[in-house]
């Protein structure tokens, strides 16, 4: 079959590399994709938020699935203006409509979702403009330090943690104003839950689910994650704490709740949920959901499914998951994410890459690269991830480090310390 793929991270190559090696591939198309995606599939230069080129790319190639990789797309409604179109209603789109996709583009809707269900989540209230002063009495019940979330998406950038109650209020004055625009035109506050994180991604057809190898990521950019929060420098998978009772308490508070719930509220939902979660002394917490597969969390997930991803996703789209298993790589996988000098901040782009012929044993999954004649350059703030297996972390941390080191561009930085307090 074709399918097209659209975005253009580290997550796109990797789930455009595992797609390649389906059978039932005919023709793979990423819109826009980068320098890795173009060496398993064909790119094609179309923004993801331009639905009519992305539908108009669709008929004229013949593409009988559309595998959504960003949230953004998601959250404007791609799935349901191909829904309502009548010459590509048919066509299987992997993702959910704008209705379940609320649950990444509202903190709101996803914490209101969570309460309705009994999933167990952090203590909150959503403020605006217009109730502002309540928002500070809330403020005044917790403990530092203190959550505000932007409600909408804010590119990963509109969760701030402040540990003065006097920042606190300010910043939360400052976020009503418009520090991140629209998205926070309402803000949440969040009880701030102390533990550790970790990430699990589940497929879903609406009715049955799968849950896919856990995975913990490293968001900020200093060692011991210290500095300005990140897209992700590197991950690890499978997590050492997430021990078969742990996943068993996620599985039966958690994953099925929100799947029955999502049925429940009679949102169709075919796709993957992120779910962010917080182990406080053993027992799991959400913190946030995503619709989306996680990144640089893919880097490491979807090179341990040995199962067909393809097939997987025709299973999705029919309703049939149910007679689908799941078969793990059982070893540890690492990746490294190397970053444009200056990042998060402003950086430069368009830094020649070398060293590619250097690298072995490891599998590298480009994030902001692109062609230039016989070249590849930087493209964007994270560059390349260097993902490697290995017989426990360390074993596999070695070797990501040692490919991460052969690969070079002006300014290169990564973080040292991956998978540290595991």
């Amino acid at each position: 079959m074709n399918i097209l793929l659209l975005g253009s991270g580290g997550r796109e190559h990797a789930l455009a590399w595992k797609m390649a090696q389906s059978d039932l591939l005919t023709g793979l198309y990423i819109a826009p994709g980068n320098a890795g995606t173009s060496q398993v599939g064909t790119n094609v230069d179309i923004n993801p938020n331009d639905f009519n080129a992305v539908k108009n790319f669709v008929i004229e190639k013949n593409i009988e699935m559309m595998v959504v990789g960003p949230e953004e797309p998601l959250v404007r409604g791609i799935k349901d203006y191909f829904l309502n179109d009548p010459f590509v209603a048919h066509i299987p789109v992997i993702g959910p409509g704008k209705d379940g996709a609320m649950l990444e583009g509202s903190k709101e809707f996803a914490k209101e979702f969570m309460q309705r269900h009994n999933i167990p989540t952090a203590r909150y209230f959503s403020v605006t403009a217009d109730n502002i002063g309540e928002g500070y009495s809330f403020l005044e019940t917790l403990n530092a330090p203190y959550v505000l979330k932007a409600d909408g998406l804010a590119a990963g950038k509109g969760v701030l943690i402040l540990n003065d109650i006097n920042e606190a209020k300010s910043e939360l004055k400052a976020m009503l104003d418009g520090k991140f625009g629209a998205a926070g035109n309402t803000v949440v506050i969040e009880e701030f839950l102390s533990g550790i994180e970790l990430s699990v991604f589940v497929l879903t057809d609406g009715h049955a689910s799968i849950i896919l190898p856990e995975a913990k990521d490293y968001k900020r950019i200093g060692e011991h994650d210290t500095g300005l929060n990140t897209g992700g420098m590197g991950a690890v998978s499978p997590v050492p704490f997430a021990d078969s009772g742990f996943m068993k308490k996620v599985k039966e508070r958690i994953v099925i709740p929100t799947v029955e719930g999502l049925k429940e509220d009679k949102i169709p939902y075919k796709g993957f949920i992120f779910i962010g979660l917080m182990n406080v002394n053993g027992d799991p917490y959400v913190i946030e959901y995503n619709v989306r597969m996680g990144d640089p969390e893919s880097e490491v997930v979807i090179p341990r499914i040995k199962a067909d991803l393809v097939d997987l996703f025709k299973a999705v789209a029919a309703g049939n998951l149910k007679v689908k298993s799941l078969e793990v790589d059982h070893r540890t996988a690492t990746t490294v994410m190397l970053v444009s000098g200056g990042y998060p901040g402003s950086y430069e782009k368009g830094k020649k890459i070398t060293g590619f012929d250097k690298v072995e044993d490891c599998i590298l999954f480009h994030a902001g690269t692109k062609q230039a004649g016989a070249d590849i350059v930087t493209n964007g703030g994270r560059v390349i991830a260097v993902t490697a297996f290995g017989s426990d972390k360390n074993d596999a941390l070695r070797i990501s480090y040692r490919n991460a080191a052969l690969i070079d561009f002006e300014k290169k930085y990564y973080r040292s310390d991956i998978g540290f307090d595991l």
